[in-house]
């Protein structure tokens, strides 16, 4: 399965976090964006080739320390076509440098519809006879919320196609309690769904323990984490809030089991934008962002 995949690429980096690239154009170093707008004008095309120039900066300053990568499709669908396009070439990018890809696009419906949106990023289109791959990457992030007519659609294409998904189950930001904590008798939505979680997971075990179906788990709730980590035994966490929004090492901790494995936690900005901290010249944005990224390695392993 491709969560075996992922647990080998964590465990031959000795690293189990994901440089998050969603890249904003203010993100990218004033001498990209200027060199793109020369060539290109400023504008969608000049924003999206300036990315491309720094996401490509990125990838080569951490394909050896990181075990994967973690596009977010809202930063690149904003520019339009051209950002679309260039989140592609991105995508073909890392793979070339065998990074793990999760696709963070939180998509789901249900029926026909549902099905679409897998085939989109998981399956395969048939074109009149001939199967056709849209988007190669590994994983995506999709919203359970639908219930289990909307997922089932995404777990038949991970047992196909050897991919693997990861759904919302207790998101990072502040005002996520508004619905996920709700009570259902006496467990939580956030609990209710987990449940489900563990239920979509079961029929996808891969050799090393853990299965296709994955949970978004904030490091911004470790209290809530630690419920979560017994609820899903065997599925992996996808972890976002360390850094920027607020969470650290020991925050993240309980998404882990104890064999120091079950959690992959995610950093965008902090990776990203690491050059803009301390005494970096912008022309170092990528050593900066390779130093954070080993950094923050160290920072997790020391808790494991």
């Amino acid at each position: 399965m491709s969560v075996d995949l992922l647990v080998q690429k964590i465990k031959e980096k000795g690293n189990p976090s994901v440089a998050g690239l969603d890249p904003k154009i203010e993100y990218v170093p004033e001498y990209i964006r200027k060199k793109a707008y020369a060539e290109y004008g400023q504008n969608l095309k000049g924003a999206t080739e300036a990315i491309w120039e720094f996401n490509k900066g990125l990838i080569d300053a951490l394909y050896d320390v990181v075990p994967a990568v973690k596009p977010q499709s809202a930063f690149y669908e904003m520019y339009g076509l051209c950002g679309e396009e260039v989140m592609h070439r991105t995508i073909s990018y890392a793979k070339e440098k065998g990074l793990y890809i999760i696709l963070d696009v939180k998509r789901n419906d249900i029926g026909s519809t549902a099905e679409a949106y897998s085939k989109a990023y998981l399956g395969k289109v048939d074109i009149d006879g001939v199967e056709c791959e849209p988007c190669p990457v590994d994983c995506v992030t999709v919203n359970p919320y639908l219930g289990t007519d909307g997922i089932q659609p995404f777990v038949n294409d991970c047992k196909t196609f050897d991919k693997a998904i990861f759904a919302l189950v207790k998101t990072s930001n502040p005002s996520s309690g508004e619905l996920q904590d709700l009570l259902v008798g006496d467990e939580h939505i956030y609990e209710k769904v987990a449940q489900c979680v563990n239920k979509w997971n079961e029929e996808t075990i891969g050799k090393s323990g853990y299965g296709a179906v994955g949970a978004v788990v904030g490091a911004t709730y470790p209290e809530q984490a630690k419920v979560l980590r017994k609820l899903m035994p065997k599925s992996y966490f996808l972890v976002p809030g360390y850094g920027a929004q607020g969470g650290g090492a020991e925050g993240v901790k309980p998404c882990f089991n104890e064999d120091g494995l079950g959690a992959i936690v995610n950093s965008s900005r902090g990776i990203m934008c690491a050059y803009k901290k301390g005494d970096w010249k912008e022309e170092q944005f990528a050593e900066a962002a390779r130093a954070e990224a080993i950094r923050m390695k160290n920072d997790l392993t020391s808790v494991l």
